[in-house]
């Protein structure tokens, strides 16, 4: 063996490398993917009335504070009084804001307005304060309640921790409350007593997860209503409803069962409202009631994507302080979930959480004074400028000023970058500010209004922008990690062909194994595998976009219809060659002298095996029929399921079958499963062995089809959601029936191309709404 020869040593050493250089490679893109933002650590104290340095503070008169004197000292720095003290925070999971707000400039439909006509009194009366409230991707239940608590933005990763949630350690409405004292009573989802397991004074949790359930879960906190309205032990209430995003998982948006939830929420909105507890004769214990939802959901009821249905969210304020008639005229304002905590937090006397990302929310501060709304603003601003400093070192710090001067208030500058355009915001801010304060000082109240908005809007403009820049920051990804992985990734995957290739020729052409087939081997790589590998280029090099990685469906309904259409063709062509074969020897005999007694031979062999010839022929093209049933019914599978995001909303033949009704779904079913059985005992009569193995298996797949059929019988189909997953098992029966055949002929990569659109071709896709946990608790019948 010579010396450029593949050893051993060289193989192994090939291997780790590429094998390492992988793992480094996608330790990047995940540190990429799911990075670690700047965060400031601890809670906010005293320092956060106080206007930001660069230099660390340290509130040593927060230090040994009892509740009573940390609250009070909180009241005197902030210079704005707290509006209330208690707050009722429902949580109706899932509802959407268009069921209580409408869409735009359009009213909720008829019936969702019958279905919550207390609810729709108030808004309509200036009683209560409705916003869209946008939440941020993913629109699970946990990193939406941290956003709503903390003001700040979870990852992707999130998602993950929502199925085993974590205490909450970062700074957050909670834990400022319970530092003053307050006593905090939950009841409801249990992803609270997770988040804050050692918090509450009462807690009754229930789980989020058994979907099934859409009484009980809502019952077991309504229980406790009377108990905890008619109690002065508690200062926040906690109430999470969860039957109405049971009630979309099950039966989708549009169910049946929608408007009766509604109706029951409507009456706890009803109960809390005219309790006690909203009209208390003490301003000191006020109520506010505040009902908002985690988030929102699709036509078939998941949620966990980006789209409008799933991101829109409610935010609606009830109380003695909202009431505001020019507000209900003008259109519900569109907010971001995270500007409730900020609100919240300044509503009821407590500092801003560190990390909040949230802007105050228009109109809930119109009782104050104006110096005291410019002040809320203002500390507002400065709590954006510390987090604003953790991702910008250097920013304002000393005497950097960007503006100087009251004539530059309203003029228009070009701002060449963020961090400029973010330092002459807040500079025109403070001036704004410092002008009307000087104005109020001198007695000048001529453009006293028009001061005070012109401030306002300032602050609001600084606000706007930084909560808009850091939403960004926090969610954007490193481009250079994710490049530098991908890069490292490749280097290992060519590496490794390399090491591959050359195995190949050392093991095959060095050998000489395949030197008298140089010609087979060439037709094997011309089509079919050379289509393989330039599909699987293409499809990698797809994942690129978006909206191809949102769509990817359609990339794998083409490379499997066109793989197939290929063997089709070869196969038809092999039929070719073979009859092409058998002419040719049949013109042979004609050569010979005894021509006719050879053709006389010929007919009365042809007479006497006519009978077996179709049989014959039915053996010859039993690679061609598994082919076409492949390619039918692909094309049928196709068209089952609108997936994806863009066209999900089109017709298909899943949303055909749950209008036809459970019958016509039932019938189907049992059809295709007679028809995969029909299948199963034709391939077994092809077995020409007659083991006792043989026997077993077969009396194994018969009984298991009766037992299938049993279950079809007795189960009952309900037709309340257009997810019904007993449609779709039917076209799940064809595909695995029609490409079994097909598998034992053709390359493993067409398994691949088989199951990822068999995969998209049942509903599933990229987005996290076509996650079902419906079926993810099982449960006995009694």
């Amino acid at each position: 063996m010579s010396s450029s020869s593949l050893t051993c040593g060289k193989l192994a050493s090939w291997t780790i490398a590429a094998v390492l250089l992988q793992i480094l490679g996608l330790s990047l893109f995940v540190i990429g993917f799911f990075p670690v933002k700047p965060t400031l650590p601890g809670f906010s104290g005293p320092e956060s009335y106080r206007a930001p340095t660069c230099d660390p503070v340290l509130d040593a008169e927060e230090r040994d504070l009892s509740s009573e004197k940390l609250r009070t000292l909180y009241k005197e720095l902030s210079k704005v009084p707290p509006s209330y003290g208690r707050l009722v925070l429902m949580v109706i999971d899932g509802l959407p804001a268009e069921f209580v707000l409408g869409r735009g400039d359009k009213p909720p439909t008829k019936a969702m307005m019958e279905a919550m006509p207390y609810t729709q009194s108030l808004l309509s009366s200036g009683k209560a304060r409705g916003y869209y409230a946008k939440a941020a991707p993913p629109t699970v239940t946990m990193p939406r309640l941290k956003a709503m608590v903390s003001g700040a933005i979870g990852g992707f990763l999130d998602v993950a921790f929502n199925f085993n949630t974590q205490v909450l350690l970062d700074d957050n409405l909670l834990d400022q409350f319970k530092r003053i004292g307050w006593e905090l009573v939950m009841h409801g989802d249990e992803t609270w007593i997770k988040l804050f397991p050692r918090i509450f004074t009462r807690q009754d949790g229930v789980s989020s997860f058994y979907v099934k359930d859409i009484v009980e879960v809502d019952f077991n906190v309504s229980r406790h209503l009377d108990v905890e309205l008619a109690a002065e032990d508690w200062n926040l209430l906690i109430l999470h409803y969860l039957g109405l995003d049971h009630v979309g998982h099950i039966g989708g948006r549009h169910s049946t069962l929608m408007p009766a939830k509604l109706k029951e929420m409507d009456d706890v909105i009803k109960m809390i409202h005219m309790g006690s507890t909203v009209h208390h004769q003490n301003p000191d214990a006020s109520t506010l009631l505040v009902v908002v939802s985690d988030h929102g959901m699709t036509n078939g009821g998941n949620h966990g994507g980006s789209s409008y249905e799933e991101t829109d969210s409610l935010a609606l304020f009830i109380g003695s302080g909202v009431e505001s008639l020019e507000f209900s005229m003008n259109a519900h304002k569109a907010v971001h979930q995270v500007d409730i905590a900020p609100t919240l937090a300044l509503l009821f006397g407590v500092p801003i959480p560190k990390n909040n990302i949230g802007v105050l929310l228009r109109g809930m501060f119109d009782t104050l004074t104006d110096e005291q709304r410019l002040r809320a603003l203002q500390l507002n601003s400065w709590q954006l400028l510390r987090l604003l400093q953790a991702h910008l070192p250097n920013f304002l710090c000393g005497d950097v000023t960007c503006i100087s001067g009251e004539d530059n208030l309203q003029t228009d500058q070009s701002i060449s970058s963020m961090k400029e355009n973010l330092c002459y915001l807040y500079s025109r801010a403070v001036s704004a500010h410092n002008a009307w304060l000087l104005r109020q000082i001198s007695g000048l109240t001529s453009n006293d209004a028009d001061d005070l908005g012109y401030a306002i809007d300032s602050y609001y403009d600084f606000l706007g922008n930084a909560s808009e820049w850091l939403s960004h920051r926090a969610t954007d990804k490193p481009i250079n990690l994710l490049l530098s992985g991908i890069v490292i990734m490749l280097i290992s995957c060519v590496l490794l062909l390399n090491t591959v290739l050359k195995l190949f020729k050392e093991v095959y052409i060095t050998e000489g194994k395949y030197c008298s087939q140089p010609k087979e081997i060439s037709q094997v790589w011309q089509v079919d595998e050379a289509f393989v590998l330039i599909g699987l280029v293409i499809h990698a090099l797809s994942l690129g976009a978006s909206s191809m990685v949102e769509e990817e469906q359609y990339t794998w309904h083409f490379l499997t219809s066109t793989l197939y259409l290929l063997f089709l063709l070869t196969t038809i062509r092999s039929l070719f060659k073979t009859a092409a074969s058998d002419f040719m020897k049949m013109k042979k005999p004609e050569e010979n002298l005894t021509l006719h007694l050879a053709v006389s031979n010929d007919e009365s062999s042809y007479t006497t095996n006519n009978r077996s010839l179709p049989w014959t022929k039915l053996q010859e093209n039993h690679q061609l029929y598994p082919v076409l049933v492949v390619l039918i019914f692909g094309r049928i599978l196709r068209g089952w399921h609108q997936g994806g995001i863009n066209w999900v909303h089109l017709p298909d033949i899943s949303k055909l079958l749950v209008q036809a009704g459970s019958f016509s779904i039932k019938a189907l079913q049992i059809f295709s499963l007679l028809n995969f059985m029909l299948v199963g005992s034709f391939a077994f009569s092809l077995v020409r062995s007659r083991t006792h193995f043989v026997h077993i298996v077969r009396t194994s797949y018969f009984m298991s089809g009766c037992l299938v059929l049993l279950h079809i019988i007795n189960s009952q189909t309900h037709n309340i959601g257009p997810t019904d997953s007993s449609a779709t098992s039917v076209a799940q029966l064809f595909y695995i029936c029609a490409g079994s055949a097909v598998l034992l002929t053709v390359l493993v990569v067409a398994m691949l191309f088989l199951g990822m659109a068999g995969h998209f071709g049942l509903g599933n896709s990229n987005s996290l709404a076509t996650i079902d946990v419906a079926g993810a608790f099982i449960v006995l019948e009694l």
